[in-house]
């Protein structure tokens, strides 16, 4: 049998994770480490690999209840190799080393189990309980795969520069920097958008650190469902919520 299929071979290299595509993740389990990965991303594996659910603590349940955000993990231990995907969104993979990163996680593919997770707010400009967004802030030593629709874009923030984006567009950032979220509008009406340009809430970051954003502003993939009230109004993704600014630097 002949076909231009059998180019699509396995990758090899000694490291533990490998971007076997740009939208399959191939990682190395050696029976020391585990993997978090997200519920149903495996698509394949070698060797003795065991898959359970991930328990989650009274409080990360809590906060899943409150917030909405947190994320549905199963634990892969063992021996092999196993590939993760999900939908064919483009995968990245971030080397973390304490520098702590802020993301949505519906865009989390999989984690090291060594890394710590906790859900935090964004609050908006204006205070309005609702209006803002809650994120999952990530921090330790390990590896962290993203996904995005399309090739992101990596923007530098400075103290000199700093970067604004469309809130559905934002994948990840230092968790370092200084965010806001803030309506795109002329008046002081927060309910009403900017003329007719479409534009909704947008994040603002300042400080020395990087922002992380995807070529698309539709909703994840993931099943995520749609925040509700105000939030789901103006864009701002899948949840709403009055938090505080976060003095959130990820790639220092």
């Amino acid at each position: 049998m002949q076909s231009p299929l059998f180019a699509y071979t396995e990758q090899q290299s000694q490291e533990r994770y490998t971007v076997q595509n740009p939208q399959l993740l191939r990682v190395a389990l050696t029976g020391q480490d585990d993997v978090l990965a997200r519920k149903g991303a495996m698509v394949a594996y070698q060797g003795l690999i065991d898959f359970d659910g991930e328990y989650q603590s009274a409080g990360q349940r809590r906060a899943r209840a409150r917030t909405g955000e947190g994320l549905d993990l199963m634990r892969c231990s063992g021996q092999g190799t196993v590939y993760f995907a999900n939908l064919a969104q483009y995968i990245h993979v971030v080397e973390m080393d304490h520098d702590g990163m802020t993301v949505d996680s519906a865009y989390v593919l999989a984690l090291d189990s060594t890394l710590h997770t906790e859900v935090i707010a964004v609050d908006s400009q204006y205070g309005i309980s609702g209006s803002g967004k809650y994120q999952l802030n990530i921090s330790g030593r390990g590896k962290v795969a993203l996904m995005t629709s399309g090739q992101p874009l990596m923007m530098r923030v400075t103290p000199d520069t700093y970067v604004s984006a469309d809130a559905d567009a934002v994948v990840a950032w230092s968790s370092a920097l200084r965010v806001q979220m803030q309506a795109q509008t002329h008046s002081s009406g927060v309910r009403r958008r900017r003329g007719n340009t479409g534009e909704g809430w947008e994040l603002s970051f300042l400080g020395q650190g990087f922002a992380l954003v995807q070529p698309s502003e539709v909703l994840p993939p993931q099943h995520a469902a749609i925040g509700q009230g105000l939030a789901a109004q103006f864009g701002v993704g899948q949840q709403g919520a009055h938090g505080q600014n976060q003095h959130n630097d990820w790639g220092r």
